[in-house]
């Protein structure tokens, strides 16, 4: 069975105007704190009197080296965002607690700290993003400018445990072309700089800037793979391999494959089955892979075009079926995709949750049908945020 873990950026706003609140590092420390009162052992003297990002670190909640193998509170990279990490899980269930879990924790530490935290992928009001002082981030700031200091979006990646880059590798050229479909079905940002923006995912727009973002050519191997993000480097144009925003990639610390195209999730039950979709396309790319079966041959070109039409779309309207290259209603390929990945579905034990969890998808809506919903019934984007805000924080505990 592969594990999957989920890393989950969200946004720390004001309960009552809905703007965003630049205050990770402040939640971070509130939330070491809560891990220390409820007796961290060891730790809970020397976190008391270290830095708020210190003392989350101390307190078990943020790994000082960014990693996620037990769990963990991150800042990201805007002080108007924070990032959850679960642990490794290999069943749904395990799964579903520590995306619960890490909300929860998140959420009570932001009302700790007089902010709501709100699963949104872009922010529905004008926000002023104030970048966190690393020195990464602050070189990407300097490098990029405007498209930096503007840059305040939220997705949900996905890592699926592979046995090998080379296994990776084949994942990566497999599942490339259902990307988008994941995109459609998470999206979660119709909203950005107080007005609708006609996409059910603004946030792929505002992603599109970034020079290393977006689906690539198949690489066929390994060797290829490391080679074209070790010359991105050389470019300067990037920093280092973690600028490297593919859609999808291999993880840097971790032998998993990272899924990357979702928007954030606006509930936890979406972010279950969005997993367990990615880990049945890894499963079924690498059973293909270990056949002999070859990497579908779709152009990355036309791969950019079925991102934007996911993006803009979501699942109201047509999605492009990379088989043909024409558009179908979002639902029928929704369901090729299920029909595609069925048999990895059923051998984890996990296809009547996606069932279940797309049939609610189907009757309710995504994010983004939720958020104008909202705003059609008050006429105000801080509803919208609000709105946002209870449902993110309806996992929360004590």
């Amino acid at each position: 069975m592969r594990t999957l873990g989920v890393e989950e950026e969200m946004l720390l706003v004001d309960a009552r105007s809905g703007r965003p609140l630049p205050l990770a590092e402040q939640v971070l420390g509130r939330a070491a704190e809560r891990a220390c009162e409820r007796g961290s052992r060891s730790h809970e003297g020397s976190a008391a009197s270290a830095a708020p990002a210190a003392k989350a670190a101390q307190a078990g909640l943020v790994d000082a080296a960014g990693g996620c193998a037990h769990g963990a509170l991150e800042s990201e990279f805007q002080q108007q965002q924070i990032e959850t990490h679960t642990a490794p899980a290999a069943d749904l269930g395990a799964l579903r607690s520590e995306l619960s879990w890490w909300r929860g924790e998140a959420a009570a530490s932001a009302v700790d700290c007089g902010a709501g935290l709100a699963a949104l992928a872009t922010s529905p009001l004008t926000a002023h993003p104030t970048v966190s002082r690393s020195p990464r981030y602050l070189w990407l700031e300097d490098r990029y400018g405007l498209t930096a200091r503007e840059h305040l979006v939220c997705g949900c990646h996905v890592h699926v445990s592979v046995e090998s880059d080379e296994e990776g590798v084949a994942v990566l050229d497999r599942i490339r072309v259902w990307l988008p479909v994941l995109l459609a079905l998470s999206a979660n940002s119709p909203f950005w700089d107080g007005q609708d923006t006609g996409f059910a995912s603004y946030r792929a727009q505002v992603l599109a800037r970034l020079p290393s973002w977006g689906p690539n050519d198949r690489f066929g191997s390994a060797a290829a793979y490391h080679r074209l993000v070790r010359d991105l480097v050389r470019s300067t144009v990037i920093l280092d391999e973690g600028m490297a925003y593919f859609d999808a990639r291999l993880a840097r610390r971790y032998p998993t494959v990272e899924v990357r195209a979702a928007d954030v999730c606006s509930t936890v039950e979406e972010a279950v089955v969005l997993a367990a979709l990615c880990r049945a396309l890894v499963e079924t790319a690498g059973r293909e892979w270990a056949a002999g079966l070859p990497a579908p041959e779709v152009s990355t070109r036309l791969l950019r075009l079925a991102t934007w039409q996911a993006g803009h779309d979501g699942l109201e309207g047509h999605l492009l079926d990379w088989r043909t290259g024409r558009p179908r209603p979002c639902w029928s390929v929704l369901d090729t995709l299920l029909e595609h990945v069925g048999p990895a579905l059923e051998a984890a034990g996990d296809l009547a949750a996606v069932r279940q969890g797309l049939d609610g998808v189907r009757e309710e809506g995504n994010g983004a049908v939720r958020q104008r919903a909202v705003l059609a019934r008050s006429g105000r984007l801080a509803d919208v945020v609000a709105d946002s805000v209870r449902t993110t924080a309806a996992c929360r505990h004590g």
